[in-house]
């Protein structure tokens, strides 16, 4: 059944615009944060520029090709396991009287013709985070494939710029991880939707707080800011 324009602009259409809003504000931060307060997400792209510069006089690379190949199997795991989420959403929509069941048990719950339409915004962001992971392997790929084209010789005027070429792939790949990362924690604070319109805006802010956290008041941000 189809939500009406009147239930839309209830408490549980603002609470689920509140969810969306709060995802594209909490990316757009991460990856655009002040010049005087950098992310940790943006910390780590110097890093990685760092690992590219290093590579280009290191011998054996046997370290580097272990490296790669252990973010691109980080990134399959997540792509198999977005894939069995995605199925086992669509499964409970098509079993509602389970759903029901189950939210039931939760200290609040919400019920209604359409309350197996409450899984599909984690559906969505799951679907989201499934293409992300997908971008993100093949941008790994694409690094180890530009990190094998680096000369051996340091002093190959081709040696430092193909490892920077590296490097920018291997950050956009990151940044791919990492939007995938995001959409599977608001995926998360979308079953809160379970509970009614106050369960999925306090899952929306707990989950927009621990995210921000990590990224601008974590203990590795600190780590990653130490001065030599």
């Amino acid at each position: 059944m189809m939500l009406s324009f009147a239930s839309f602009m209830s408490t549980d259409g603002l609470a689920l615009l509140a969810l969306v809003l709060a995802w594209l504000g909490a990316g757009w931060l991460t990856e655009h944060p002040p010049a005087a307060t950098p992310s940790v997400s943006c910390l780590m792209e110097e890093y990685r520029r760092d690992w590219m510069r290093v590579f280009v006089t290191r011998q054996p690379r046997i370290f580097d090709a272990t490296l790669i190949d252990s973010l691109r199997q980080s990134t399959a795991f997540f792509v198999s396991a977005s894939m069995i989420a995605i199925g086992g959403g669509v499964a409970l929509i098509g079993n509602t009287e389970t759903l029901q069941r189950l939210s039931l048990e939760l200290p609040f719950s919400a019920s209604g013709p359409d309350f197996g339409l409450r899984m599909l915004p984690v559906i969505g962001f799951l679907a989201n985070a499934l293409l992300k992971f997908v971008w993100a392997h093949r941008l790994f790929g694409y690094s180890s494939i530009m990190m094998a084209a680096v000369p051996n010789d340091p002093a190959d005027p081709l040696a430092f710029h193909r490892a920077a070429q590296a490097a920018e792939i291997n950050i956009t790949a990151a940044k791919s991880f990492n939007r995938g990362l995001r959409s599977i924690y608001f995926a998360l604070a979308g079953l809160g939707w379970l509970m009614g319109s106050l369960g999925l805006a306090f899952g929306t802010l707990v989950v927009t707080a621990v995210l921000l956290r990590r990224e601008f008041a974590s203990h590795s941000r600190q780590v990653l800011l130490l001065k030599p």
